[in-house]
């Protein structure tokens, strides 16, 4: 599992860091862009899963780069191509903060590992 961290992408001005699991194609996520995804979230430091759109075949749609969605999620997904997944590590202090999201298991502080695949850019 560590290798992976080594092939991981630093985002400029931000603690998020990112790997390519699967190139994509097209345009890139762009500000302002609708974008829906496949996303699955886990809580690194207890490996519990608290959010995934495949396991409900649910996929979530929101718009890009304007805070709609956490800084980490936001910022990490700009750039990305349809088709593209991306293994995010994101801190707390762009996910979820000092409080976490208890109602989702999300401890206070928690990093969260999402996997991210663009299904579709509009």
């Amino acid at each position: 599992y560590m290798g992976e961290y080594s092939r991981m992408t630093s985002l400029p001005g931000y603690a998020t860091t990112y790997t390519v699991l699967r190139e994509g194609s097209g345009n890139p996520v762009s500000r302002g862009n609708q974008v829906t995804v496949h996303a699955t979230g886990v809580v690194v430091q207890t490996g519990k899963k608290f959010w995934s759109t495949k396991d409900t075949n649910s996929p979530f749609t929101y718009q890009a780069g304007v805070g709609k969605v956490i800084t980490g999620w936001d910022q990490g997904c700009l750039g990305m191509k349809k088709g593209e997944v991306r293994s995010l590590v994101i801190p707390s202090h762009e996910g979820y903060g000092n409080g976490g999201f208890p109602a989702w298991g999300i401890p206070p502080g928690g990093t969260l590992n999402f996997e991210i695949e663009i299904l579709n850019i509009q």
